[in-house]
């Protein structure tokens, strides 16, 4: 069994979640012999969250607190103790306690079977319709978008090899789309365990319907970053064409049309159109061109792959 394991939680305004949860997982840990390490992740918390991470480190020494400045989110949050953790197996779990510590074993023993990052499944959740319904139009979306057979894509509770969260670079919502992220790194040994979902004992949600029209917005940038970050001209530059050359036929059809038969051009919409196709897949094609001399001048220092083994 790969061990320790790294368990990063964000925190935000949970002080009244952070002790027991802390509990269960030391409990949880120590029955299954796991060694563990845990990072708690203020995310610029209003209430006492940070002063109950203090009190959870100075009461064991495995548990650790790093505080943020504002409330920047919660892939900063992830972020952040992804930046720090450098444990074989990194877990993450929301500290709201709807997340179970009971399931650690379960998806560290996923890791061991050869997966790179097991998702958690919540079949059934303990949340009201406002939230079950959104979320499974919205996993739909993603899987048919992605290609990735997860059922559920915002499970906080997730396990990782160090290897994956060392490679995302996650920002904004794309916490939610870090398989995705995975897959594009290379990692594409991607599992789901079904995990319990318990009701929340304290506080309140701290999502809204908003952080949907935020999440659909993400899936498309991450969709072009992971389909054409690399190469932005095989995107702008194909539509680009087709509406040049779309523009250039009608405008050739219309001059065959005045040359040939000697019909009026000036009272055809169609020849507006010809012009404006040109003129966007000229915009589209230099954008492209544009994306390309930026990223090059981005790659000079950097490299365009990972190497997982070397010979000597």
């Amino acid at each position: 069994m790969l061990s320790p394991v790294g368990i990063v939680i964000p925190v935000y305004d949970e002080a009244e979640s952070v002790a027991l949860l802390a509990d269960e997982i030391r409990s949880t840990c120590q029955k299954a012999g796991i060694d563990f390490e845990v990072w708690l992740i203020d995310d610029g918390s209003s209430d006492n969250s940070w002063g109950e991470i203090l009190g959870q480190t100075e009461k064991d020494a495995r548990f650790h607190g790093i505080r943020l400045r504002r409330n920047y989110g919660k892939s900063a949050a992830l972020a952040a103790g992804f930046e720090v953790v450098n444990t074989p197996v990194v877990i993450t779990m929301d500290a709201d306690l709807q997340d179970d510590p009971q399931e650690i074993p379960n998806l560290l023993e996923a890791i061991n079977n050869g997966h790179d990052l097991v998702s958690g499944w919540k079949k059934t959740r303990k949340d009201p319709w406002t939230k079950t319904l959104p979320s499974r139009f919205f996993n739909f979306v993603t899987r048919v978008v992605s290609g990735i057979g997860l059922h559920d894509f915002n499970c906080g509770l997730k396990a990782y090899r160090l290897g994956v969260v060392k490679s995302v670079k996650i920002y904004g919502e794309m916490h939610r789309y870090l398989p995705l992220l995975a897959k594009w790194e290379g990692f594409t040994r991607i599992g789901e365990y079904q995990v319990n979902h318990r009701a929340r004992q304290h506080g309140r949600s701290k999502f809204g319907f908003e952080r949907y029209v935020r999440g659909c917005l993400d899936l498309i940038t991450v969709t072009f970053l992971t389909r054409f970050g690399s190469r932005p001209m095989h995107f702008f530059g194909s539509m680009g064409l087709m509406a040049f050359l779309g523009g250039l036929v009608i405008s050739m059809l219309i001059t065959i049309d005045k040359l040939v038969y000697n019909n009026p051009v000036g009272d055809r919409p169609a020849i507006l159109l010809g012009i404006l196709l040109i003129m966007v897949g000229v915009q589209f094609m230099c954008t492209g061109f544009l994306g390309d001399l930026i990223l090059r001048e981005r790659m000079k220092d950097s490299r365009p792959y990972q190497i997982i083994d070397k010979t000597s």
